[in-house]
């Protein structure tokens, strides 16, 4: 792009913000300028200081400095990658983040402006000092797995569970891969219905499934990530079927 003012200009309406509220983001974050300021740097008049186009970078969510300005980072290892190829490193860092109590993750995250973190931080004092972690794979069969004994009690701390899980559930198989991997906890929020693409713990026919619910042409479907692999499951009429949540890592 090498234009600071459309740069400026091009992020703060992707971040659906007027140059006043940006003005106001930049107060709250310590840097006292007019809006019409902002109104000058995006007309390339004059250009803003690197400490204060730092802190636009910030708040508007600019991943990439470096690329937004010249069009490439070639120190940037995913440089070479197109929109597939990041939306698999996407599914990889989500598949580290649950990976073994949080192995991979740093003890504390950082918030950078309307940036979602890795591991948002959870105040742990209001909420049961244990969690249940079920596993589907020996307690499923009845279809109320959640109601029988086959499951652990870990500390919710330890575990990094985010907040508004109520359960865990070990995952079984490749079906959901590459977002989660056979093994793998993911934490459930308790709730009877979920909206069409929510990815939830379901009963069917006395058999527990994670999948995506797909809602569409007045079929329910349950559907698996690994597509080439898996077909739907087809919810019919008469079939036993229940929620048990909604997963939300």
């Amino acid at each position: 792009m090498r234009d600071i003012g459309k740069l400026l200009s091009t992020y703060r309406k992707k971040s659906g913000l007027t140059q006043q509220q940006l003005a106001q983001e930049l107060k709250e974050n310590g840097v006292e300028i007019g809006y019409r300021s902002i109104s000058t740097w995006e007309q390339n008049v004059c250009e803003p200081s690197v400490t204060v186009f730092l802190y636009i970078c910030k708040i508007l969510n600019i991943p990439d400095v470096m690329e937004a300005y010249f069009g490439e980072n070639k120190s940037n290892p995913l440089n070479n990658l197109n929109e597939k190829g990041l939306s698999k490193v996407a599914d990889y860092v989500s598949l580290l983040e649950g990976f073994n109590k949080g192995e991979y993750l740093k003890e504390r995250s950082v918030s950078y402006g309307h940036t979602k973190n890795i591991v948002d931080f959870v105040c742990y004092d209001s909420m049961p000092k244990h969690i249940r972690i079920y596993d589907t794979r020996v307690s499923a069969g009845n279809g109320n797995f959640l109601d029988g004994s086959g499951y652990d009690e870990v500390n919710r701390m330890e575990y990094n569970v985010p907040e508004g899980a109520d359960f865990g559930v070990r995952i079984s198989g490749d079906s959901m891969i590459p977002r989660y991997a056979d093994g793998q906890i993911v934490w459930v929020h308790r709730q009877d219905t979920l909206e069409d693409g929510q990815i939830g713990i379901f009963d069917l026919n006395g058999d527990c499934f994670c999948k995506m619910l797909s809602l569409k042409d007045n079929t329910a479907q349950l559907i698996s990530l690994n597509s080439e692999k898996y077909s739907p499951k087809i919810v019919r009429e008469s079939d036993s079927f229940r929620t048990f949540g909604r997963v939300i890592n």
